[in-house]
This record gives structure tokens, sequence and C-alpha cells, in this order.
């Protein structure tokens, strides 16, 4: 049996350092089951650390409250990761942003190869923000200033 991964690697860390989207996956407050919803103000804090930032009209901040387990899938270099660990309130709310929102630090437990044996990822999936490209913009700058400040 190989052993855990417990740290982001190189790439996987450079990757979390400018926007990039990734699955966050937590348990169902009310039904307790998997939850999976795409979300893209996430970092990087350190190779052990991903801080990420939530709408509180989210069922997601209610559910990483009640039970801190996440896993953050994440497309990287030619594979996809899941990255596990216990997530803890930073900021609630986050300060200097233009709407109520939470934010969590997620301690990582273990990082894997969630790609099936024999595969490889032709091209990490993109998307596209289909609002006002310009508020977009500074929306992202005011969430990521603020997620490294708290």
């Amino acid at each position: 049996m190989s052993e855990v991964v417990t740290q982001l690697s190189e790439s996987l860390f450079s990757t979390f350092q400018s926007e990039t989207f990734v699955l966050l996956n937590t348990v169902d407050l009310e039904s307790g089951g998997p939850t999976s919803s795409a979300i893209s103000w996430i970092y990087a804090v350190d190779h052990s650390t991903l801080r990420l930032a939530l709408d509180h009209r989210s069922r997601l901040v209610d559910n990483i409250k009640a039970n801190h387990c996440v896993t953050v899938t994440v497309f990287g270099k030619n594979t996809i990761y899941a990255i596990n660990g216990k997530a803890d309130v930073v900021q609630d709310p986050l300060a200097d942003v233009p709407f109520k929102m939470c934010c969590f630090d997620v301690h990582i437990e273990a990082v894997r190869n969630a790609l099936f044996y024999g595969a490889q990822l032709a091209s990490p999936p993109e998307y596209a923000k289909v609002y006002d490209q310009r508020a977009a913009d500074m929306l992202d700058a005011q969430v990521f200033s603020a997620m490294k400040k708290a």
C-alpha cells in the first residue's frame, strides 16, 4: 500500500495560486448524504492548507459548520485530485466584501489521484463567467483580497 500524501505538490500548489475552479464535496446537513458544488474562491495558503470563501446563502456553509469533513476535487495537470481535509471557520462574516460570506481553512489530510487507472486528463475543463466581466473581476479581487487578510 502506498504512503498517504498529506501536502500539495509544487504543481498543485501552483494551480491554487491563480483562479481555478474545484468541486467542493460536503456532507449535507439535512440528508446526511454527499453533496458536490463548483466553487472558484479558493487558494492555497501553504502546502497543507486551502482557504475558501462561500456565500452565506449557500447550503455549503451550514454543511461545513455541522460536519467539518470536506473533499476538494481539482483538475490538475493530466489528472484529477481528491484533497481530503477538515474545514474550520477563519472569519465569519468575511470582512470587506459586498455581501455576507464565510471564510474557511481546509487542513489537508490526504491528496489522492482520483482518475481511474489507465486514463490521463487530456485537458482541464474551462469555464466562462457569463455576467459583466468587469464586475466579476472586481468582485473576485475584493473576495481574494479579503481572504488573504482573514
